[in-house]
């Protein structure tokens, strides 16, 4: 039996060995997984940020290396974390379809991260607004 995190280990192999690290795929998969993934033991920073890189990676098309600047400019700022709303629902595209995508996995990465994203479009403005004061404000 194969568990999500052996999946989740499969598909870092390959996204951090990618030959485009300007871009750093992997961050958009980190993002992904842990929002798609989120259980009632997952640290609220974790999926906050997860959610921060799928709005900034949707609606700001931000590259996965100017996501991982980002959450290293908003670490500073963690103990002033909003709550979220958690759907049920956490995306229609899953690890394992990127995993099967080989010939196009870098985009079937991003409409993984597209799928997560439309659940949790519910949380926007409060992603937005936290972005606003303090990433977009420095």
């Amino acid at each position: 039996m194969t568990t999500n995190n052996h999946l989740f280990e499969e598909l870092s192999f390959y996204t951090l060995s990618h030959p485009d690290a300007d871009y750093f795929i992997h961050q958009l998969v980190v993002d992904a997984y842990t929002a798609q993934n989120v259980t009632e033991h997952t640290k609220r920073i974790s999926l906050f940020f997860s959610l921060v890189g799928l709005y900034l990676l949707n609606e700001k098309k931000y590259t996965g290396k100017q996501i991982q600047r980002a959450h290293t400019l908003l670490s500073g700022h963690k103990n002033d974390i909003p709550e979220v709303v958690l759907p049920v629902k956490r995306g229609d595209v899953t690890i394992v379809e990127v995993l099967e995508s080989k010939s196009n996995r870098d985009e079937m990465i991003k409409k993984w991260c597209a799928s997560v994203w439309a659940e949790y479009k519910m949380n926007k403005e409060t992603i937005k607004r936290y972005c606003d004061k303090y990433l977009f404000s420095v």
